[in-house]
């Protein structure tokens, strides 16, 4: 199961359409833009994920916050975020990235914005609603999927990789610098990344 294609998946004009308006882009922009934020929260998440406290944080934040629910009505959920009415823990994006990114978040939005012609105000506030999306796309794909923290984890990494394999290796190498790439270069790729953090996970046991 490759993340990226089922958040691509989540993206049909109508909801591009209201995103564009609402970060006063063109249709064109915002979906490109939109890929290159999914494929650094991934590479975000994935690096996070290469720690035991981080793996654990992801696991406590899919089970109490992101069920997938949202994923119903997303037209809902973006418009309620873009007038400042949803504030749950659901939809809370900037939260989210501050988890995800930490204080990469400016520099991601600086590149994404620079590789689609916006701004990185632009960006962020893109990044903000996709964030959500991400996390209960995730979510969805546990629940429904029955998947235990080493399928999850599995999953994540090898969509991860995928993305930067894909064409967005530069984007996600320049947010996450040698984190991310570090870890695959020592570990041999997300199937030895994916060793090392159920090993530290399970190894005391």
């Amino acid at each position: 199961m490759d993340l990226m294609e089922l958040l691509k998946g989540q993206l049909n004009d109508q909801l591009v359409g209201q995103l564009s308006q609402h970060i006063g882009a063109e249709p064109q922009q915002t979906a490109s833009a939109a890929e290159g934020v999914f494929a650094t929260i991934l590479g975000g998440l994935a690096n996070n994920a290469t720690s035991e406290g981080g793996v654990n944080a992801l696991m406590a934040a899919l089970d109490r916050d992101h069920d997938g629910s949202i994923l119903d009505d997303l037209m809902e959920m973006v418009g309620g975020m873009a007038n400042g009415t949803a504030n749950s823990n659901a939809t809370n994006g900037l939260g989210i990235l501050g988890h995800v990114l930490g204080d990469r978040q400016e520099t991601a939005a600086a590149q994404i914005g620079q590789s689609n012609g916006l701004s990185a105000g632009q960006a962020m506030k893109l990044m903000t609603i996709l964030a959500p999306i991400v996390m209960n796309v995730l979510g969805k794909a546990k629940s429904q999927g029955g998947l235990d923290v080493g399928s999850l984890v599995g999953m994540l990494m090898g969509s991860a990789q995928n993305a930067q394999q894909g064409g967005f290796g530069d984007l996600i190498g320049s947010v996450l610098g040698s984190a991310l790439s570090g870890n695959q270069q020592q570990t041999n790729g997300a199937g030895g990344m994916l060793g090392n953090v159920l090993g530290s996970l399970f190894g005391k046991k």
